[in-house]
C-alpha cells in the first residue's frame, strides 16, 4: 500500500471504522502523515511567532495557528485510534488490549512501558492469513474462518 492510498483509507474510507485489519505500511504511512503535517504546522507557528511582538498577549496569527492545530489533531485522533485498534487486529491481539495499554501509559514509568509495547506491536508482521478479525490485508483473497 502506497502513501496516498494509507492516507486516503485512514481519513476518507475507514474514518471511523474499529473493525477489520490493518497492514503495517498503511499504519506507518498513516503515521508520517500524521506527524508531518502537525510539524508543519508547528514549525509555521513557530516562524510566526518569532516575528510576532507578545506584549499585547498572543498576536492573531499564532492564535489562530494554535487553533488550527488543535482543530487538525483533534480530526485526526479518531482516524488514528480507529487505525492503531486495526493494526492490532492484524497481529490478531483484541482492541480491550489496546485500551488497557493506552490507560496503562498515563500511569507514571509504566507508560514508557505501555509505549514501547505499542511500538513493538505495531513494528512487527501481521498473522499470516485471515485471523478472527478479517482477511490478511497484503493478502485478501483467503477467506477467514471467524468461528473456526
Amino acid at each position: 500500500m502506497g502513501f496516498i492510498e494509507a492516507v486516503g483509507t485512514a481519513l476518507v474510507q475507514k474514518y471511523a471504522t474499529f473493525s477489520g485489519r490493518a497492514s503495517r505500511s498503511e499504519y506507518w504511512w498513516f503515521v508520517l502523515f500524521y506527524f508531518t503535517v502537525l510539524f508543519a504546522i508547528g514549525v509555521v507557528c513557530l516562524v510566526t511567532s518569532s516575528f510576532s511582538d507578545f506584549r499585547d498577549g498572543v498576536p492573531p496569527p499564532v492564535g489562530l495557528l494554535v487553533f488550527i492545530g488543535g482543530l487538525t489533531w483533534l480530526a485526526m485522533f479518531l482516524p488514528q485510534v480507529a487505525l492503531q485498534v486495526r493494526r492490532f487486529h492484524d497481529r490478531n491481539i483484541s482492541a480491550w488490549w489496546y485500551l488497557a495499554v493506552f490507560v496503562g501509559g498515563f500511569v507514571p514509568y509504566i507508560g514508557v512501558i505501555a509505549g514501547i509495547a505499542i511500538l513493538v506491536i505495531c513494528l512487527l508482521p501481521g498473522t499470516e492469513g485471515p485471523n478472527k478479525f478479517g482477511p490478511d490485508p497484503p493478502r485478501p483473497q483467503a477467506r477467514a474462518e471467524v468461528f473456526a
